[in-house]
């Protein structure tokens, strides 16, 4: 009889390792990686190989680096979209990306079944499962960790251990990691008790701002309708989007900045604590916003922050996919039609500083701003007109104020 296929988002971690044995035993699949290079800097031969060593019958490797940049990270960055003030969404941009390829290397092999490594409890397991939904709605989605018998990372650990599946977490190192080109995240394990600080030997992108001794960083980034087009440092001038984002990783990671400590609110309800790194994006985050500043008219940058909570939160809800967010992506480009010009940065342990703004489009008027110089020209600014607008905005104020004088309860 002819065995099923099931395709496995595959990262090469403990849960994708033990869950190609765990499909094989349960169902009697065949089993089909996908590993989707989202900037994660992995050995992926390495993981190749360890996965067929496993029992897969196959895997894809997918190169989907540019992809991420201009198709999901750039459209956070427009939308300016941050998810309770902290949270960069490096996992949940990344997530409904690699399920498109899941997706599409399933139809290829002509596979009914798709599978994820994401827990019953977290945020990933909607975000992929949306997509598959959206994507691929004729297969059925298979989810080990809400079937199968092992309750902890430990169980997993001496499952792989039985079956003599390789691989890099131990008991003695349980949090998990998951990293691509926007962040890195640390959860679960000694992450859990929220009395326990982050040890510094965990992170890997960034320095202790503690620790430091280098001196500060001068670049200027250059964007062009709210997409960063740019970067120059010193003489260096780089463009190419993923190598952009590479070396502010680098060069921000030197000087401390995008470390992250929060307690988030999962879509499913549960309050966990994630640490994460990113410094490239809250770099970038922090440009875009302050040529914002500049461009864009006070009631459209006004609205479009309570459009970036809502856009945050459908991203990290998993619905990338959706209606909204289509349509979300049309108001925000609109806004950005006008979002081009050059920030320059004075990067330094830990702090972002501004050293020089300017736009082709810019709506600061000197003349206008400062406080001693004429302001007859191009736009007149009569100082005595503020008189009867303070009147009129103030009348309604007035009124409460006489009638609760008059009708003191």
């Amino acid at each position: 009889m002819k065995k099923e296929k099931i395709v496995l988002a595959y990262s090469g971690g403990l849960d994708t390792s033990v869950m190609i044995k765990w499909l094989i035993q349960k169902y009697n699949f065949d089993v089909i990686c996908c590993i989707v290079d989202v900037g994660q800097k992995e050995d992926f031969v390495l993981l190749s190989d360890r996965a067929k060593q496993t029992g897969a019958k196959k895997v894809y490797v997918i190169d989907a680096k540019r992809e991420f940049v201009e198709k999901y990270i750039f459209n956070a960055i427009k939308a300016n979209a941050v998810y309770e003030g902290k949270y960069l969404l490096g996992t949940s941009l990344a997530r409904p990306l690699i399920a498109q390829k899941v997706v599409q290397v399933a139809k290829k092999e002509r596979a009914k079944y798709l599978a994820h490594g994401a827990t019953g409890k977290g945020n990933d397991q909607v975000r992929f499962e949306l997509a598959f939904k959206y994507l691929y709605p004729q297969a059925k989605i298979i989810v080990p960790w809400r079937e199968w018998e092992l309750k902890s990372r430990e169980e997993e650990i001496e499952y792989a251990k039985k079956y003599n599946i390789p691989i890099t977490v131990t008991k003695e190192k349980p949090y998990s990691t998951d990293a691509n080109l926007w962040h890195i995240s640390y959860e679960g394990g000694i992450l859990e008790d929220l009395n326990n600080e982050p040890d510094e030997k965990m992170f890997i992108m960034t320095i202790s701002p503690l620790n430091i001794t280098a001196a500060p960083t001068e670049i200027e980034i250059e964007f062009f309708k709210g997409v960063p087009k740019k970067l120059k440092i010193g003489q260096k001038i780089i463009t190419d989007p993923v190598k952009l984002i590479d070396e502010l990783n680098k060069i921000g990671g030197k000087q401390g900045i995008g470390r992250v400590d929060i307690v988030e609110n999962r879509f499913v309800g549960i309050k966990s604590r994630g640490v994460y790194e990113a410094p490239a994006a809250t770099i970038l985050y922090f440009a875009h916003r302050e040529l914002e500043s500049l461009v864009l008219d006070r009631t459209v940058m006004h609205y479009k922050e309570h459009i970036s909570l809502d856009y945050a939160e459908l991203v990290y809800n998993g619905e990338w996919f959706s209606p909204k967010r289509e349509a979300l992506d049309k108001f925000i480009n609109e806004t950005q039609r006008y979002v081009t010009g050059k920030i320059g940065l004075r990067l330094y342990r830990g702090n972002i500083f501004v050293t020089h703004r300017s736009s082709p489009y810019t709506l600061y008027n000197l003349q206008l701003a400062s406080f001693d110089m004429s302001t007859k020209g191009l736009v007149e600014y009569n100082q005595k007109d503020a008189e009867g607008f303070i009147n009129l905005f103030g009348l309604p104020y007035k009124i409460v104020s006489l009638r609760n004088k008059k009708n003191k309860i």
